[in-house]
């Protein structure tokens, strides 16, 4: 048997890291500055977290969810605390498009809708109606066309309002900064305006924050950026540094109804050891604002490498979400940064690189990437 080929895969075979460094088996260093498509958030292997796994496996990897899990309990407080939603309730399930599937249905049951909106660009997932509502016809199976989404401009109020208005919809569904749609970010106006029609048209607003949250922008939740407080927020990637978790919290408007959600592995100990051990040390290291100052940073260095490189003709993001367009196809630079430069970015479209290190990226780190970059652009 052979692995399906889903991806087309860079030469390289990584085997070790260690904050935001990766090795390969060869021995061969790399700066990550895409941590794992922004799954690892407190660096890799950090020594609190392989400690925190170790310690769970020896005492109890699992067990059904049909008996009390008091890790599960420990981290709905926790995340409650640090996010700023403790009056919210968690599902926890296992991955982002598990945590925006739940996040529809039960805006769907909630409202007895069966509409969405989602934006141009979006990504959502790979499953029913997450793929629905991701903007890329060729991963929409026929069986996955339902007709259930409606694709809008982002940032176009009055193109959501009229949807609104039809009285059909039960979501929208919203990242505040897109990332596979190439960093795209929404305005504060934007969102505050689609909330206040979402309530008035009786509609749920979901933000799917799996890329976005989690500290990356410089706060945990990058709608916080924007004034907004959503019924529904999807997390994933980082809230567990690479153990596969994904989370849903809910507003305390919706009553539980027994039977609607379920899962068989979503919130599992090793999961739930995982997720605490990153809280404990994005607190201990301030990950969060760590992520805003050296984002800052970079953006600075990136946007004064681009008054002297042609090359760059947009800096746009936050935090450490950033995307460096360019006025070419990305494919030649983002080959080179990795075999010559030995370097890990990610890519959006045809043209836009995409960094997401981890959250405890320096500036040492920082001006490192970019003396790299600028190697390869020249």
């Amino acid at each position: 048997m052979k692995l399906y080929d889903v991806y087309p895969l860079l030469n390289v075979n990584i085997v070790k890291g260690q904050g935001c460094k990766v090795w390969d088996d060869q021995g061969v260093e790399y700066l990550d500055l895409y941590g794992g498509h922004a799954v690892i958030s407190i660096g890799h292997c950090h020594p609190h977290y392989v400690e925190a796994l170790n310690r769970q496996a020896a005492q109890l990897g699992f067990y059904s969810n049909s008996v009390i899990n008091q890790l599960q309990q420990q981290l709905a407080v926790r995340l409650g605390k640090a996010s700023g939603y403790d009056d919210y309730q968690l599902f926890l399930v296992n991955s982002g498009a598990e945590a925006n599937e739940n996040a529809l249905k039960l805006a769907s049951f909630h409202t007895g809708r069966t509409r969405i909106l989602s934006a141009q660009k979006a990504f959502h997932g790979r499953t029913s109606l997450a793929v629905e509502a991701t903007d890329n016809p060729k991963i929409i199976a026929p069986v996955n066309a339902n007709n259930h989404v409606t694709y809008l401009p982002l940032n176009d109020i009055q193109a959501w309002e009229e949807e609104l208005a039809k009285g059909d919809v039960c979501a929208c569904i919203l990242e505040c900064i897109q990332g596979v749609g190439g960093i795209r970010m929404v305005t504060e106006e934007f969102a505050r305006q689609l909330l206040e029609a979402c309530h008035r048209n009786g509609t749920l607003l979901i933000c799917d924050e799996i890329q976005c949250g989690y500290g990356r922008s410089g706060k945990f939740f990058a709608h916080q950026w924007l004034g907004i407080r959503p019924d529904l927020i999807t997390v994933a990637k980082g809230i567990a540094n690479g153990f596969p978790m994904s989370a849903l919290l809910i507003s305390p408007e919706f009553p539980p109804v027994y039977g609607q959600l379920g899962t068989t592995f979503g919130g599992n100990h090793l999961a739930c050891a995982a997720a605490l051990a990153v809280l404990d040390v994005m607190q201990e290291e301030d990950l969060v604002g760590n992520a805003l100052r050296v984002g800052n940073y970079l953006m600075q260095q990136l946007n004064e490498l681009k008054q002297s490189e042609p090359h760059i003709t947009d800096v746009r993001g936050r935090g450490l979400m950033i995307g460096i367009e360019l006025d070419m196809p990305y494919k030649e630079i983002r080959s080179r940064l990795v075999y010559e430069q030995h370097c890990f970015v990610g890519c959006s479209g045809t043209n836009t690189l995409r960094l997401l290190p981890p959250l405890c990226l320096t500036e040492a780190e920082a001006d490192q990437f970019v003396k790299k970059l600028k190697t390869v652009l020249s």
